[in-house]
């Protein structure tokens, strides 16, 4: 277990009905190790009072009904708790969606390529082969945030975002990777499209598909209605 950064984790109270305790500055699999850890090891407390856990990039807010909780209490048995170093054990799920990468779907693969110094069918091999982290959900309901892309992928957002970019859009940005679960304005760069569904408010047990700490892969797939029919599984 690598030592904590200097000054983490520590515990910021939001008002009276929640708390964020943060164990980073940065993005990092470690960190992110602690956040998940954190948050197993608070769900197995199953403390009176807690409503829900939201782990993020680097730390993990804890909502609370404050009628049902002493807050200083509850402060000090939160950091006490980060600082004990739990760290998340095992990853959640894997999953495996099926992209297609034709040029009407990834409009902007040809500037990832040329900017990384590699051919079109040398960027889909990256991204083929490379095993995401789900770090956390945002932005949009169903929207996971994927780190792990490979350095020489990373570009900036666009200057100007796009005002529609289509459900299904495997995007990047950064050294981060997603999927836009719905139409929305955008500004991250277009590399492929998948058909499977990121986000079902009918499912009350897990609505969105994927969640902080599962493993995901890309399997390039030779048009849109086979990306559409195919189903995510584990490998």
């Amino acid at each position: 277990m690598s030592a904590p950064a200097a000054g983490f984790p520590r515990l910021l109270a939001l008002g009276d009905a929640a708390f964020s305790v943060e164990f980073g500055g940065g993005i990092a699999p470690e960190i992110h190790a602690r956040v998940l850890g954190f948050a197993a090891a608070l769900a197995d407390c199953a403390i009176p009072g807690v409503i829900e856990l939201v782990p993020s990039f680097r730390s993990v807010t804890v909502h609370v009904d404050p009628d049902h909780v002493d807050p200083q209490r509850l402060a000090a048995d939160l950091l006490a708790l980060a600082q004990a170093g739990h760290e998340a054990a095992a990853s959640g799920r894997r999953w495996v969606l099926p992209v297609c990468f034709d040029d009407d779907l990834a409009p902007d693969l040809p500037d990832v390529a040329a900017h990384a110094g590699l051919s079109r069918e040398a960027v889909i091999e990256s991204l083929t082969t490379t095993e995401f982290s789900v770090y956390m959900l945002g932005f949009l309901p169903g929207f996971a945030y994927l780190g792990g892309l490979p350095a020489a992928l990373e570009m900036p957002r666009l200057a100007t975002p796009r005002t529609r970019v289509p459900a299904g859009s495997l995007a990047i940005a950064g050294r981060m990777a997603a999927v836009y679960p719905w139409d929305s304005p955008g500004g991250w760069r277009l590399v492929g499209r998948t058909g499977v569904g990121l986000f079902d408010a009918g499912n009350a047990a897990r609505p969105a598909l994927l969640a902080p700490g599962d493993r995901v892969r890309f399997r390039a797939v030779a048009s849109l209605a086979e990306a559409a029919e195919a189903l995510p599984e584990p490998p």
